[in-house]
This record gives C-alpha cells, structure tokens and sequence, in this order.
C-alpha cells in the first residue's frame, strides 16, 4: 500500500466494496418478503452468519486502519453500518427459515435407542428411533430442506435412507451402508442435509444397514408448495398407514443366520399395520390399526410398504380405493377394490365413506402376493374402519355387521400384471412425464439366484451343497469397507471398485426355461459409469435359476419411467415396438414380473450420485447392490459470481453454510471457503 493513499477513499470504497458485495445482496434477499405468518421479519440461518460474518469484518478493518475515525465519519461505513444494524434486528427471531419460494429449513433429532416392544404375547427390545415404532413422521413441502441430526445410542452402527428422495447434489445424505457413506457408530451422530425439489406425496424412510429397517422405519409426508392444491378433490383427512413384518426372534440374529448357509432367512411371524398386528393373531385384538371416519368424507390413505420382503395386497370391506398417486408422483385416478405394493413402494388412494353412517365394522386386511418358491409368512394383518356415530346410529339396538374384503389369491401374478399396467402418469402441461425418446446407454440385467462355494465344514442348501446368492448379469456384490462415493470423490477407488459391471449376462441362454448347467456366480464390487445426462435404458430380466419369482427393485437417486414389461424372454425386436413413451409409470420402486420383464427408462441428471440398484428377494439370503455411478461433469463453475446487476439467488441458496468460513479480499471478492478447500468467491 503506497504512503499517500487517499484514506478517505479507502474508507469510502471499503464501505462501497461492502455495500455493492454484500448489501446489495442481502437487500434483493430482503426484497423477497422474508415474513412469517404473523408478519414477523426473520432471516435465515446463513444470512444470519453472514451478517456476523460483516459485523466482524468491520471490527477487523476499524481496528487494523490507521485512518479509522476517517472510515468512521464516511457515508458510505454509515450505510454499512445501517446494514449491520439491519441483520441484527432479524436475529430476534429463532425460525431457520428460508424465502417462502425457496420453502423453510425443517430439523429433525433422531435417538437411536432401544425400546421394549410387547407383539405377539411376548415383549423384547428393538431398535427405535426416539423410542417410537414405527418412527416418527418427517412432515415437509416440495422446496424445504431438512437437517436431521441422527444420534446413535446402541451398539449396532446406523445408516438411514430417505427412500425416493431425489437427493440432487446430495448423495452424501442418501444412506445406503458402504456407498454413500460409511456408518454412525455406537456414540456418534450424523447430519442428513438435503432438499426436497419438483417432489410431493408419499416416501418413507428407513435403516439402510443390515436388516435394521426391520423396526426402523416411518413416514415421509411431503406436501405441495403453500396454496397450490391437489391434482384431485381436496380430502377431509390424510392418514398415513405404513405395513412391516414382525419377527419374534432378533432380527440381526435372523438374517446373520442366513447369510452363513446361504439358506432363506426364518420368515416373520406377522405382517403389522402402523406397527400393530391385528385381531387375528395371538394376544393382538389390542394392538389393532383402527381407522375411525365420518359418514359422507373424502380421506387421503398414504399407503407404505415397508416389509422387508414381502409383496402386499391391501383392501377395505366393501369400499372403493381411488389410485391417485404412486411413488409421490401423480397418477391418472383409476378405481381399485385392492392395491398391491411392492416393499419399498408408496400408494395414494381416495377412500370415500358412504353417504350414511352404515350399522356396520369393516376389515382392513394385508396379506403377501407369493410369486416364487421361497418359503413366506402365509397370515393377515388386519385392521378395522369404523364409522363415527350419530344420534340415529347410537340409538339402533342392532348388532353391527362385520364385514371382510375379498383379496386375490397369494399367487394371482394376473392380478399383479395388470394392476401395474393401470398405473399411468397424468402426462400433462402442469405435470408433464419427460419419457426420454432416444437412449444413449442400454443395459440388460438378469436378476435372480445362483449358486457358490459352501462355507467349509457347513451344510449349505444349494444344489451339491452349494451357497444361494442373489446376482445380477451373473455378478453378486460384494461390500466394500469404504463408501464408494468417499473413494470415488477423493480418487481412491482403487482396490475399492472397478468400474467393469457387464451391461449383458455373461452368455445368453433361455432365461425363463431351463436353466444352464453352471448356475455359479462371480463376486465383486463392480460400478457403472454413465456420462451426465446421459439417457439410459434398463431391462430387467428375471430367470428361472432356482426358481422365477417377482423381484422389487429400487433405484436410489432417481425415478424412472416403466416402458415395458412382459412375460418369457424379452426380445429387443419386437417389445420396444410396443413401449409406452407416452404416459407410462414414473416410479423409484418395480417388481421384475415372476418369470418375466421390466423395461425402465431414465436421465441419468443426477452428478456424483451413486445409485445402487437395490434387489430386494422373498426371502432374500445375499443382499445384493449393484452400482451406477454417474460421472458428473458438472457444469456449474467452482467460481459464482454474484453482481448487484443479476444476484444468483438459487446458487447462493444452495451453499451450506455450517462449515464455510467467509471473509473479503482486498479486491472486493467475498470468499466463501469450506472445509474442503473449495472456494466460492462473490464478486
């Protein structure tokens, strides 16, 4: 700095600096209404560090200038202190809220701890979250954010997945065990940070470790943006209603059991609704689901799927379900006495209460669809609506009748086919189904069953002795002992993974029929590398190895559209010829038809997200995972630049703040730094 610096101008253009990088921002942020309902002024969390971010900046700059009492008497260091003074009247108040268009930041503290549960006749401790089972319920808007502080207090080490969240440019906050992030351990806690965008309805979330999603497990309600209605009549009343399994034994015990041998793990001992198994089995006409209406009402059932292995037909006594939504995306309503739920799916129906209050109890029941050889949990759960009484009704002496539904045979696949061929997207101008119409990447996967080595000096129940194992294209995944997207992001995905997973099975033979004499499959940790943006194409092909049955498969990070699906081999002649690009399924989860075919289109828009396609097997003995991991050139530069001329209000949104330290350079550039070393400079 030259000795015969004008020191008024310093201060002038040091407060300008401040004014055109800084104010000016906040201001356009001001700008955006930042009121609660109650006409309260707030700022976010962020903007509140910032603003003491500049309040120290100024501290540091008046005590380090010589020229101080300059600065101190300049308009331009009063402005600034008019905006200093402007952040700490919004630091009154305490909401974490973000612009209204933007939606609000939403915390959540998750306790794992254990908790004595009484199913069954007996009582035994399981994995909770806060004590509650099922779980809590995570209430949100399409736009808001969520940090949930996940806290574990028990011995086994915790992931959780928020199944069908997009998680765009948030696969750190995914969940899966070993590929998005290693686990909580005993003592430890965790922060899942994302936001939830162009998403509304019905997803849950659940333990994405061993078989801890056994108990752990809840709701994820996510409502559309404030004043913007349903695709369908308003209902009187949402209500939640999430289906489990329940095991008598440990369920860590269980599934240990099974991967030792090879062998189907011991199936449940009862399906539950909300937790609670039903009149029908033992000890259980308390702990039953009762859903109480009035006469004449529209209610919104959000239906979840959260057994581990079983598929699920669900049905009302004498009442009419309208599909509204699958997967949290709108569907064409199209009327149901039954609906059938993969594990891992969610369904939107409308039930609507008859006119009159009926003299009568109606059953809710659940029980499994059976599509393959594997032993299952062959009972009901059940629960009962009940109408609330009037001064009519209250005064009939009469028994009231007890009414049952009629559910589909345990293994009615024709039942299944076609109720999955109803499900279509609306398809329209406010809810368009962006179908890719050309395909840059095409993959076909066999999915099923094979065989390996039996552990020494153990009897195995394969063929020859031989170990069952779940494969794709003939390859069984194997767990790594690091994240595959830490060591992908630091470059360390050596001796980690390889990145050779076949698009085809290794040799092509009659996949329904008869199966081939070698029936050994091949272990690794294999990924999929697909360029951004690429447009992807995925058959599903379900064998006969073992035995054909449907498999539920779920695609972390993404939906895709259900183009196609069929029995017997697919034939990539003749079946694109009969695809739907128009208004077909968009899903995260798809049953592979019991001795058939899927065909699932998607964009692959999402970077460094590491999507593990997810089969799930009745009675699945080797969990298996195969990886797509998207190389992500992402165009957004390391470099944003914000000017007073057009403020980048979505990018700036988009920072994290907790761990970025901020401060301003000599040239006017405010210098966002995270912990990573990246820089973000505002100029």
């Amino acid at each position: 700095m030259s000795a015969d610096f004008d020191s008024k101008a310093m201060g002038d253009g040091f407060g300008s600096c401040l004014i055109e990088s800084v104010t000016e921002l906040l201001i356009k942020m001001a700008n955006l209404n930042l009121t609660n309902d109650l006409g309260v002024v707030y700022l976010t969390k962020p903007l509140e560090r910032l603003c003491r971010k500049i309040s120290i900046s100024f501290k540091f700059y008046r005590e380090k200038t010589e020229m101080g009492s300059r600065i101190l008497s300049s308009p331009a260091f009063f402005k600034s202190i008019i905006l200093v003074l402007f952040c700490s009247l919004f630091w009154t108040n305490p909401e974490v809220e973000a612009a209204k268009h933007s939606g609000i930041t939403r915390h959540y503290k998750f306790n794992i701890k254990l908790q004595n549960v009484t199913r069954l006749c007996q009582t035994k401790s399981i994995v909770t979250v806060n004590g509650k089972f099922p779980g809590p319920r995570i209430i949100a808007r399409e736009g808001d954010r969520l940090l949930i502080k996940v806290v574990n207090q028990v011995q086994n080490n915790i992931t959780l997945h928020w199944h069908g969240i997009r998680q765009l440019r948030s696969g750190w906050a995914d969940g899966p065990a070993y590929i998005t992030q290693c686990p909580i351990q005993t003592g430890q806690s965790y922060v899942y940070n994302y936001t939830i965008t162009g998403q509304r309805g019905t997803l849950f979330w659940h333990a994405h470790i061993s078989w801890l999603r056994a108990t752990l497990y809840g709701p994820i309600v996510i409502l559309p943006k404030k004043r913007v209605p349903y695709p369908f009549p308003q209902p009187f009343k949402e209500v939640p209603i999430i289906f489990g399994e329940w095991w008598k034994a440990d369920t860590e015990t269980v599934i240990n059991q099974a991967m030792q041998t090879g062998s189907a793990p011991n199936v449940s001992d009862a399906y539950t609704i909300n937790g609670l198994p039903g009149p029908l089995y033992n000890c259980s006409a308390k702990d039953t689901f009762k859903l109480k209406v009035k006469a004449g009402k529209t209610y919104l059932l959000r239906l979840i799927n959260a057994a581990l292995n079983d598929e699920l037909f669900f049905s009302i006594a004498n009442h009419t379900l309208t599909v509204v939504e699958a997967d949290a995306v709108y569907v064409k309503p199209f009327k149901t006495q039954t609906v059938l739920l993969t594990p891992g799916q969610t369904t939107n129906v409308l039930l609507r209460t008859k006119s009159k209050t009926p003299n009568a109890t109606f059953l809710i029941a659940a029980r499994p669809y059976v599509s393959g050889p594997a032993a299952f949990d062959n009972s009901t759960t059940t629960g009962l609506l009940e109408y609330e009484k009037t001064s009519v009704t209250s005064n009939n002496n009469k028994k009231l009748l007890f009414l049952k539904p009629v559910l589909p045979k345990l293994n009615d696949t024709s039942f299944s086919f076609k109720y999955n061929q109803k499900i279509r997207s609306l398809a329209n101008s406010k809810f368009p189904a962006n179908v890719p119409q050309t395909v840059d990447k095409n993959f076909f996967f066999t999915v099923g069953l094979g065989t390996t080595s039996c552990l020494k000096n153990q009897n195995c129940p394969g063929p020859n002795n031989t170990r069952l194992m779940a494969s794709i294209n003939n390859v069984s995944f194997v767990q790594p002992n690091i994240a595959l997207l830490e060591a992908h992001f630091f470059k360390r995905s050596k001796g980690v993974f390889t990145t050779d997973f076949p698009t085809n099975p290794p040799f092509k033979f009659n996949y329904t029929g008869t199966p081939p004499n070698n029936t050994l499959v091949s272990n690794g940790t294999k990924v999929v590398v697909l360029p951004f943006n690429a447009t992807v194409e995925l058959v599903l092909q379900d064998t006969s190895i073992i035995g054909a049955e449907s498999h539920p498969l779920h695609l972390h990070g993404f939906n895709f559209f259900v183009v196609g699906m069929g029995f017997g081999n697919f034939d990539p002649k003749q079946d694109p010829t009969k695809y739907n690009l128009v208004d077909p399924a968009e899903r995260n989860t798809i049953g592979v038809p019991s001795g058939g075919w899927v065909a699932l289109r998607f964009r692959a828009d999402n970077p460094d997200e590491f999507s593990n396609v997810e089969v799930v097997r009745q009675g699945l003995f080797e969990c298996m995972d195969q990886m797509l991991d998207y190389d992500a050139h992402l165009k957004a530069d390391s470099q944003i630049h914000l000017t007073k001329q057009k403020v980048n209000l979505e990018a700036m949104w988009q920072l994290t703040f907790e761990n970025y330290d901020l401060q301003l350079i000599g040239d006017c550039t405010l210098v966002v730094q995270h912990q990573n070393c990246k820089n973000l400079l505002f100029t």
